[in-house]
């Protein structure tokens, strides 16, 4: 028997002794991944691979062009819908690149049917989860409970107390923020495609209307115009932009004098309905169900780029410091960065099992840059940025559509069932430990 190879060698090999030959292709365990591996020794890696020394950190292989003109801009009305603009994301080499940080082990990860339905017997014992999420960072608080279909828009406008929520079972719910309970119920006579707040004003997208209601005054406009469906909304430069079914946005300006939004412009160039918006570096954003991205300019109101890299509907976009990142049922989340002609192009693409449905930009408990990325397998996945190190993950009994971040430390999600869940983040055990 040899004793000093074999096994022994093996186990000193894993665990990256110096003896190690670092051509020799390593594999990590994919048990040890799913926290089950019963092998002593086990012939695979117990760690994740680190990353070769070129890629570590801001000064490995990064991108010879300059990156220009997709600064974030100053604190302003579109600043909420932007995103976290606190990392330096000069150097387009630190995307996806985990750096030996964070990793999340991943387990069973699928809630107990039985416990969903308030009969698991297996109590702790069940393999299965008995939770609605993953992860240590972040605790749901509390349900909220009355919309009969998917919940598509979540509104906090500021000054106010309550909670604001819209459903395509053509109401919207108000919520007292202190007690969690719906103070009421406002009849549409539409399905909500899309909810925003901008100051004290509440914006609601419904077939072929705007309605905007102002929550210091309680006045109330409706803002005709919009042909089909409005699934998107967002303010930048003084202007209500709106994007709808028949593939074109439609923008109002607000007159203080007569208190009123008058139509100021519509932006021709998507050939099916847009369903997403953002407002950042002085520019529009817009993505449409033809599988593009169109870029616009705040000033001129004039289409400046199309970008067709994706294969499938664009169903969210996001501006966060001078990266755009954008979410497709292709699968792909594409980081765009703009080079020195002024142009965007992708810098990175991360890459999921299932579709994209929304992003949301926020920071965790230690004001670190997280991304929220909801799947049409009804989950959402957790990230940490720019290395997209998986953070945890939350589950629904069906897809979630809105993601809303709130004050101190809260977000929300609504899902296809009607639910609307209030997460809390949390100091992180591992980084404090």
């Amino acid at each position: 028997m040899d004793v000093d190879g074999g096994g022994n060698k093996r186990v000193f090999h894993r665990l990256g002794g110096p003896q190690s030959d670092p051509s020799k292709n390593q594999k990590v365990c994919y048990h040890w991944r799913a926290g089950k591996c019963n092998r002593h020794p086990c012939p695979f890696l117990h760690r994740e691979l680190q990353p070769p020394p070129s890629q570590q950190g801001l000064n490995g292989t990064a991108s010879s062009k300059r990156h220009h003109a997709f600064s974030a801009t100053t604190d302003g009305p579109s600043a909420r819908n932007r995103g976290p603009n606190n990392f330096n994301g000069g150097a387009s080499s630190t995307w996806g690149r985990t750096g030996g940080t964070r990793v999340f082990v991943r387990k069973m990860e699928k809630v107990c049917n039985y416990w969903v339905q308030g009969n698991c017997s297996y109590g702790d014992k069940c393999k299965f989860l008995h939770c609605w999420s993953m992860g240590d960072s972040f605790s749901l608080l509390t349900q909220l409970d009355g919309h009969q279909k998917v919940v598509s828009g979540i509104a906090l406008p500021s000054g106010s107390d309550k909670l604001y929520t819209g459903s395509k079972d053509q109401t919207v719910r108000v919520w007292d923020c202190q007690s969690g309970q719906c103070l009421g119920v406002i009849n549409l006579g539409g399905e909500v495609g899309c909810m925003i707040s901008e100051g004290p004003w509440v914006f609601v997208g419904i077939p072929d209307v705007v309605k905007a209601w102002n929550t210091q005054t309680n006045s109330e406009l409706s803002l005709s115009g919009p042909v089909g469906q409005v699934y998107a909304l967002v303010v930048g430069n003084d202007l209500l932009f709106a994007g709808t079914q028949d593939g074109s946005i439609l923008a109002w300006k607000f007159n203080a004098v007569t208190n009123c939004f008058e139509p100021a412009a519509s932006l021709k160039g998507h050939t099916l309905a847009v369903v997403s918006l953002v407002v950042g570096a002085n520019r529009l954003y817009s993505g449409s169900m033809d599988h593009s991205i169109r870029v616009w300019s705040l000033e001129t109101l004039q289409c400046i780029q199309t970008l067709t890299e994706h294969t499938s509907v664009v169903m969210s976009v996001l501006c966060w410091d001078q990266f755009l990142l954008s979410c497709s049922l292709d699968q792909q989340l594409k980081v765009w960065v703009a080079t020195q002609s002024g142009n965007l192009e992708v810098t990175y693409t991360h890459k999921e099992e299932h579709g994209l449905i929304t992003l949301c930009g926020m920071h965790d408990s230690e004001a670190k840059p997280v991304l929220l990325c909801a799947c049409n397998d009804n989950t959402v996945r957790v990230y940490d940025l720019p290395a997209f190190s998986e953070r945890g993950k939350i589950f629904s009994k069906e897809e979630i559509r809105s993601i809303q971040v709130g004050p101190g430390g809260l977000f929300f999600t609504g899902d296809g069932t009607g639910q609307v869940k209030v997460w809390k983040w949390v100091a992180d055990l591992a980084s404090t430990a």
